[in-house]
């Protein structure tokens, strides 16, 4: 048995760079690139899915892409500085689509007969949603009451909640890669090639190319790749939604985009408030927040850091109350969370370095700002990126499976709320989606519309759905003859900031702040 045997490890050792030690500059600044061209998936897709469905033209859209990126590296900026302090970028969020649609279909709003008086409008109604429900994420982070929330968390509990984080995303996946295969499917062939295969392969210098920058060498090639299509007109006579996902020219970005913009707040008008938008809205808070614990959970351990502990997750959920809160003011058309993508990037280029996170900031923000070089890099099949997710959400999946070396996994309890907690965090969503999908509306239909898009946001959510099934199960289920095959002995420590001394190489605040704003 002692030669199949492996003990359980607090911390990865399979990585190069810890969340205090930086690569090279030059590795650092190209790696800071690589997380700003993984993030602009979402932060096109989302306002390229919502900008068309509330009245807005190509330019209006680009817009919003631009206001998108600003804050998103503004947010960024915040969390990792203030926040958490993990390498963790926050940018757009799906959760968030629901009650924004609830609010696109207002009927108040769909009376409007000009177009961009009614994209107006329901930006403004957006913007004033966001910027009710924001103070329920601030309120959750600085009063500590999510912290206190935590002490219910388990390694059992939370291990199918992380993994849910990454599995929860699998329509961005492979569905995605199969609307144009002749880019996805060598885009996913040469990740994995370059990353796994060749990742020891050293051509300059002592520099592993491959495995640190694979996602740069392998946008660009199929981004090549996928312009030669385009221009030589592989795609003329294909179907609209072929050709919406493999040509590079369908987004109108470029001709679309101005040469500088600078967003700023207010840039659409004076936000509108309503009670039922606001009701809706908070639900995508709640969702957000979840997701966004189980994602900090996983970078945290990509990083090579220490779980943080329950005042660092409250202060990185205030922090994030404010990022909303941002981006209602500023009218970015949807919330924000930690992007989960990235966090799947610090394991695959094994570098989990806090720099390389903040400099990544300054590329959303300058890239923002000058609107046809960024609309360049935002006009990038989303196939390509689709191909990325397959391997990043794997990833971050696979690090919450990892938590689950602290438990018993022996126990017949502990199988059973692993096993239920992870095939409901799928199959309920996945009924809601279909259901979405089948009859122009989720499961719960009532006349209050502001009830049907708070209960549908919440059972769209896998994380969402584990954490309430997995959290209720392992804290009802013989609780107290459990606790060693919970594996609360290891997490114990973990709850306060002072339970072990690593937290405060980790988690304690810049220049000297932890004196104004001692952990409690």
């Amino acid at each position: 048995m002692e030669n199949i045997s492996h003990p359980p490890m607090e911390q990865l050792q399979d990585l190069e760079y810890c969340i205090d030690s930086n690569p090279p500059w030059v590795e650092t600044i190209l790696l800071a690139f690589q997380n700003y061209i993984l993030m602009l998936g979402t932060s096109v897709m989302i306002p390229s899915l919502l900008v068309p469905l509330m009245g807005g033209t190509d330019a209006d859209k680009v817009r919003v892409i631009q206001t998108l990126l600003f804050v998103s590296g503004i947010n960024t900026l915040l969390q990792a500085l203030f926040g958490t302090r993990l390498p963790t970028v926050v940018g757009g969020s799906f959760a968030y689509v629901i009650p924004i649609l609830y609010i696109i279909r207002d009927s108040s709003l769909q009376r409007i007969p000009d177009q961009h008086e009614r994209f107006l409008q329901t930006m403004r109604a957006i913007q004033g949603a966001l910027i009710i429900a924001s103070s329920l994420q601030i309120i959750l982070g600085y009063s500590q009451l999510w912290g206190i929330f935590t002490r219910f968390f388990s390694p059992l509990g939370m291990a199918p909640v992380i993994g849910l984080v990454g599995l929860g995303l699998f329509e961005r996946g492979f569905p995605a890669v199969g609307n144009c295969v002749e880019i996805g499917i060598p885009m996913l062939l040469m990740l994995i090639g370059l990353s796994q295969y060749l990742k020891h392969y050293r051509p300059f210098r002592d520099i592993p190319i491959f495995e640190r920058f694979p996602v740069l060498i392998c946008v660009t090639v199929i981004w090549i790749y996928s312009l030669i299509l385009t221009a030589g007109g592989a795609y003329n006579h294909r179907p609209t939604k072929t050709q919406d996902s493999c040509r590079t020219d369908r987004a109108n970005l470029i001709s679309s985009a101005p040469w500088f913009k600078f967003p700023y707040p207010l840039q659409w008008g004076a936000p509108t408030f309503d009670a039922g938008h606001s009701v809706s809205m908070m639900a995508a808070v709640w969702v957000s927040v979840i997701e966004s614990t189980g994602a900090y959970k996983a970078a945290s351990r990509l990083a090579i850091a220490t779980p943080p502990p329950a005042y660092v997750l409250s202060r990185g959920i205030g922090w994030q109350g404010i990022g909303v809160l941002l981006d209602g003011l500023f009218g970015t058309g949807t919330g924000s969370t930690v992007s989960v993508e990235n966090v799947g990037l610090l394991g695959l280029t094994r570098v989990g370095s806090r720099r390389v996170v903040q400099i990544s900031a300054g590329f959303m923000i300058f890239f923002s700002t000058l609107g046809k070089f960024g609309a360049v890099f935002a006009s990038i099949p989303f196939p390509i990126f689709a191909a990325l997710y397959c391997v990043l959400f794997g990833l971050v999946a696979s690090v919450g499976i990892s938590f689950l070396q602290f438990t018993n996994m022996n126990s017949m309890r502990n199988l059973i709320i692993t096993g239920l907690s992870l095939f409901l965090g799928i199959s309920v969503p996945q009924y809601f989606n279909d259901t979405l999908v089948s009859s122009g509306h989720a499961p719960v239909n009532t006349r209050a519309g502001w009830f049907n898009g708070f209960l549908n946001t919440i059972f769209l959510s896998p994380p969402t759905v584990g954490l309430i099934v997995s959290i209720f199960l392992d804290n009802t289920l013989e609780v107290e003859k459990s606790k060693k095959d919970r594996g609360m002995p290891w997490w114990v420590k973990f709850r306060t900031f002072r339970g072990d001394n690593r937290n405060e190489e980790f988690y304690t605040l810049p220049f000297n702040l932890n004196r104004f704003f001692p952990p409690t």
